[in-house]
């Protein structure tokens, strides 16, 4: 049964590529249940696991029949991901299944069962080392981009693949037009990122959904190191890979990324800004804003390094946690993402030029387009703490830098929800500094950062920075069991089913809670990497230290008569590590400040209305890693 997403209309014509569809939308024409499935094991050219032969990853594909039969070509719809077998994919955790020949048969996600039937391939990856790929896993490196990017080459006559994991008989693609388009959720948009990064011919367009572009800014954070690592999560995506022996690859892992914060080899061959001038292929991407997994800075500076190279991109931006748009904004997010595919690999002219550039969920189910990101007339503001009566509390001024002094200690035990919780009151563990009521609203929409001069009384300092929105709001429950959704009982289908493999999941709604403060960014440094992300310096107990970090990309409106703070205080215990001698940090207030991206007017008081007392607040969770999808 093939679900009534949108309403087609129109006579059924020839596309690009051969299939039968609308001018302006392919349409299901082609059935599913007879379709092709096939494996294809390509060569890497590579022996990551050290065994003697060459590595081959598994291309699990599934194709119209009835387009080969007629000599059809058809473009590729293809998701690399190392969670095929160890962790699923989507809401509900699909992995693959085989048949008793070993011919797959379910296809995780909806993406077969909608656009197979349309005139597409979708090609499942298995990242080296995963499932039945062989060669190791090696977190965002060669090792991963290679499995994705070689089998573009394949689909693009450049590779080879063959019909079985070892020996069998070469095999071609001469099915398809060389035309793809990769997409995937958390680690897989990961290596959408990368692959795009080396520039590879044939890749048409991707759609990184909550997706790393610097391995770094995942595990790091200007120095400061947070929780998980590389190794551990080789380790969790390899548990089902078929027996193969990727311990010295493990081992190699822990041993070229450093314990500290230095930015060293490893995390540079991993950082995918780098390589954005490389990139060819059209870009849809999707983040939440309260994502505490795969930071908010991940789309910030990937989207913002796209922009000289010109090439067309389109952005979305939630209100969940670590969440896929199938389940927060699910027939829009089918819609967009056919109107999106149909463009770049079947060549309609499906609309794409007329849809928003950028949309943003201003509160849950409640979405706004702009036409860029960060948002147009975003400019730099500096906001600068100034000290007040009570030791630790003060306001956030536009004008000169003012003289003064704050202290606090770093207390381990405490996190962000402490430091904001009871805002009214000093806290020995952290500084804070409001606004005030605004008088109007404050639109942020970009990257903002926070320089600090800190005088640490040990040898060893981290410092984190969070802007708080004080005012009483209902948002998505982020930090809840489902990053702002509840997963219903009922179910809807998106495409057409087969034996095994059918289009229908379960319904997903809002998860919302009613607050009094909600964190719009945050950021962390280590101190000792003031003067170089790649070399820490041992600090001086006593001098003082000068250092600017960053804070999360967001976009956010703060509304009028709401106080937006910052918060600044040690080692936020949800996020990084501590030092090994936590200190007593003093602040030059002179020589602090934030410098935020503000769209419009700038922050302006109307009164100096109190802080609630005891404000309602959501948690942050701890996050352990990408294991979590």
């Amino acid at each position: 049964m093939i679900a009534a997403v949108v309403a087609l209309a129109g006579a059924a014509t020839p596309t690009a590529a051969g299939a039968v569809g609308r001018a302006d939308r392919s349409e299901p024409v082609y059935d599913f249940a007879s379709a092709i499935r096939e494996t294809v094991w390509v060569d890497l050219g590579r022996d990551g696991d050290g065994d003697g032969r060459p590595d081959r990853v598994a291309a699990d594909v599934v194709r119209p029949a009835e387009a080969a039969a007629r000599g059809v070509r058809v473009p590729v719809i293809m998701n690399a991901s190392p969670y095929f077998s160890c962790c699923g994919r989507g809401n509900e955790k699909e992995l693959k299944t085989y048949d008793a020949a070993g011919r797959p048969v379910l296809f995780p996600q909806f993406y077969d069962n909608f656009f197979v039937p349309r005139g597409y391939a979708v090609v499942l990856v298995d990242v080296a080392g995963t499932n039945r790929s062989r060669g190791c896993v090696d977190i965002g490196g060669p090792s991963d981009i290679g499995s994705a990017k070689t089998v573009v080459d394949w689909l693009n006559g450049r590779a080879t693949g063959y019909s079985a994991a070892t020996g069998g008989a070469p095999v071609t693609a001469g099915w398809t037009t060389g035309a793809v388009g990769m997409i995937g959720k958390s680690y897989d948009g990961t290596i959408a990122n990368g692959v795009a990064a080396t520039g590879v011919e044939g890749l048409r367009t991707i759609v990184p959904i909550a997706a790393i572009s610097s391995w770094y800014d995942y595990y790091r954070s200007d120095g400061a190191v947070g929780n998980g690592s590389p190794a551990g999560l080789a380790r969790t995506v390899s548990a089902r890979n078929r027996g193969q022996d990727c311990s010295a690859a493990q081992r190699r892992l822990s041993q070229v990324f450093p314990a500290n914060g230095d930015h060293a080899p490893a995390w540079a061959e991993r950082d995918y800004v780098a390589g954005a001038r490389n990139v060819k292929a059209s870009v849809f991407a999707v983040h939440g804003l309260n994502d505490l997994n795969v930071k908010p800075v991940n789309f910030g500076q990937w989207w913002s390094a796209l922009s000289p190279t010109g090439v067309d991109r389109r952005l979305w931006l939630s209100q969940t946690g670590h969440v896929d748009p199938f389940d927060f904004r699910r027939a829009e997010w089918v819609d967009a993402l056919h109107q999106w595919f149909d463009h770049y690999l079947l060549g309609l002219d499906s609309g794409v030029g007329r849809a928003p550039r950028v949309s943003v969920e201003r509160q849950p189910d409640v979405w706004v387009d702009q036409t860029a990101w960060p948002a147009a007339g975003s400019r730099d503001v500096v906001l600068r703490p100034v000290t007040g009566p009570t030791a630790g509390l003060g306001t956030l001024s536009q004008g000169p830098a003012v003289a003064g002094s704050a202290v606090f200690t770093d207390d381990p035990r405490q996190d962000e929800s402490d430091w904001a919780a009871q805002p009214t009151r000093p806290s020995s563990a952290r500084v804070l500094y409001t606004t005030g009521a605004l008088a109007q609203d404050l639109h942020l929409s970009g990257t903002g950062s926070v320089t600090v001069t800190a005088t640490p009384s040990t040898a060893t300092a981290r410092v984190s920075a969070v802007l708080v929105d004080y005012g009483p709001a209902t948002i998505r429950d982020y930090a809840g069991p489902g990053e702002g959704i509840t997963t219903g009982t009922a179910q809807d289908c998106w495409g057409a089913s087969a034996a095994g493999d059918d289009a229908c999941y379960r319904t997903t709604s809002a998860d919302t809670a009613a607050v009094g403060l909600h964190v719009l960014s945050r950021g962390w440094a280590d101190l000792a990497n003031h003067a170089s992300l790649s070399r820490e310096d041992r600090l001086v107990p006593g001098r003082p230290y000068t250092m600017t970090f960053r804070l999360a990309s967001t976009d956010a409106i703060v509304p009028r008569g709401h106080q937006l703070a910052l918060i600044i205080g040690g080692t936020d215990s949800a996020f990084i590590a501590a030092p090994a001698q936590p200190p007593r940090i003093a602040l030059d207030l002179a020589r602090t400040f934030a410098t935020l991206p503000v769209a419009g007017p700038g922050p302006v008081s109307s009164s100096a209305e109190p802080l609630p007392a005891d404000p309602a607040l959501v948690r942050p969770r701890a996050v352990a890693g990408l294991e979590r999808g």
